[in-house]
């Protein structure tokens, strides 16, 4: 089955169902509001593709779970295979950026940490990688200098540039690809910044990198 990814003018470029290789602690902020020390190398998790689910639509979060926390992150779109390639090589493989809420249960990942126990239930469940459109490359200048936001109920919850994360996406993806091949169709989200806090149904909230792309939508 495909999954229809929609870019801001209107085409669409039709891609299977990827899985998604995320980032953890990749902003200073971040790290420090959760008191955690500052990584050495990417501290990486992934998401199956049963977590996709797409941003326009309201978003259903679970509600017998405990506190589902948004992460708002750049997402990249990977258009080539990638296998232990050099940072020089990555740039080419992106076919766009877009935007994805990494939900994470947070008290269930709190009670699993603190345990010693692998947290994949509270970052892979169904639905908790809700995803925008993609803008195209040639709509960036830039990678090393992409503002987002994320506004909750009319409050900015979360805002950060690309040129703050711990490690850049190039250095990021071709870290990745020595562990992880990455095909196309695949999505490599790049952490989150400082702010991030708990949906409950009924929220509305926006999603924008600068003013390229805008995406609203409502928690259910």
């Amino acid at each position: 089955m495909g999954y229809r990814h929609r870019w801001t003018d209107g085409e669409a470029l039709d891609l299977p169902n990827g899985k998604v290789v995320c980032v953890g602690r990749n902003y200073v902020g971040h790290v420090k509001e959760f008191d955690s020390p500052l990584p050495t190398e990417p501290l990486l998790f992934v998401k199956p593709d049963t977590t996709l689910v797409d941003m326009q639509q309201p978003v259903v979060i679970p509600t017998d779970k405990g506190a589902v926390h948004h992460e708002v992150e750049l997402a990249m779109l990977i258009g080539e295979t990638l296998t232990h390639v050099s940072k020089e090589r990555v740039e080419s493989a992106i076919v766009g950026v877009g935007l994805a809420l990494d939900l994470t249960l947070r008290d269930i990942q709190a009670r699993l940490k603190s345990a010693g126990h692998p947290w994949e239930k509270s970052k892979a469940f169904d639905g908790s990688c809700p995803l925008s459109g993609f803008l195209p490359m040639g709509q960036l200048t830039s990678l090393s200098s992409i503002e987002f936001s994320l506004v909750v109920n009319g409050e900015q919850r979360q805002s950060a540039n690309s040129a703050d994360m711990i490690f850049d996406a190039l250095t990021l993806i071709a870290h990745i690809s020595e562990f992880f091949t990455l095909r196309p169709g695949d999505l490599v989200l790049t952490g989150t910044p400082a702010g991030v806090g708990s949906l409950k149904p009924g929220d509305r909230f926006s999603c924008s990198i600068g003013e390229l792309l805008q995406v609203d939508s409502v928690v259910v």
